[in-house]
């Protein structure tokens, strides 16, 4: 899957492929209250035992859109996946060996609904949290603080930030997602109060399971609200 300009052997489609340019994604996940990010390590070429980005080639008869769906699938076995396209970043010197401009895109996964696997010359893949990125290989710390920015202002006018949640969740989990994503702190019942005046939620006849402390009311969201949200777009500032 990924199939990187730079890495090692050449892939037997790469004669199909654009080979100056690439797709890179950031790949958010949330799980235990914490933002993460999916990383590879590359297992050959010059970015060797190095971290960065899944992305590949864009085969030349697919669109860019295309491309990026497809390398998500490879390494998720998904194929409804939010995904949306940041910007070409285009730096001359960004890639050492010769110029290769790629095509950054952020997609929004629930972490429970997939098995992620390296594949081609990746050796691993492995979620980190936000706060603890390692230095990534090329301009990819780049293209990943660009998408943190992007998703940051994209949650305050639609509700895209379900897509990171569990079919059923309860309101701290959805406050602590904000509060991840957003990079602040905030007032429980104000919080409770402005997301359940939005009637985006559906308060399900169900409480949490297993959980050591007072089980909470768990909810889902109402899908036509959400359609309507996020094509209309609203102000989710709390």
């Amino acid at each position: 899957m990924n199939s990187k300009a730079d890495d090692g052997p050449v892939e037997k489609n790469e004669q199909n492929a654009m080979n100056a340019i690439t797709i890179d994604c950031v790949i958010f996940g949330f799980d235990k209250g914490s933002l993460e990010v999916l990383l590879i390590q590359h297992g050959e070429g010059i970015s060797k035992g190095k971290w960065g980005l899944p992305g590949g080639w864009i085969f030349k008869k697919e669109s860019t859109d295309d491309a990026a769906h497809r390398l998500l699938n490879e390494l998720t076995g998904l194929d409804n996946i939010y995904l949306e396209q940041l910007k070409a970043f285009g730096d001359p010197n960004r890639f050492p060996l010769r110029r290769v401009i790629t095509i950054g895109y952020y997609a929004l996964v629930k972490k429970e609904d997939y098995n992620i696997k390296a594949g081609f010359t990746a050796s691993d893949a492995k979620w980190y949290k936000i706060n603890a990125i390692p230095d990534l290989i090329y301009d990819h710390n780049e293209i990943l603080a660009y998408s943190l920015k992007q998703l940051r202002n994209r949650v305050r006018q639609a509700p895209i930030g379900f897509n990171l949640l569990p079919e059923k969740f309860t309101l701290l989990q959805l406050m602590h997602l904000y509060e991840e994503i957003l990079g602040v702190e905030m007032d429980k019942s104000n919080f409770r109060r402005k997301i359940l005046h939005m009637k985006l939620l559906v308060a399900l006849d169900e409480k949490q399971q297993d959980v050591s402390h007072r089980a909470a009311q768990l909810y889902k969201f109402d899908p036509a609200i959400y359609k309507k949200l996020t094509e209309k777009g609203f102000n989710f500032e709390f």
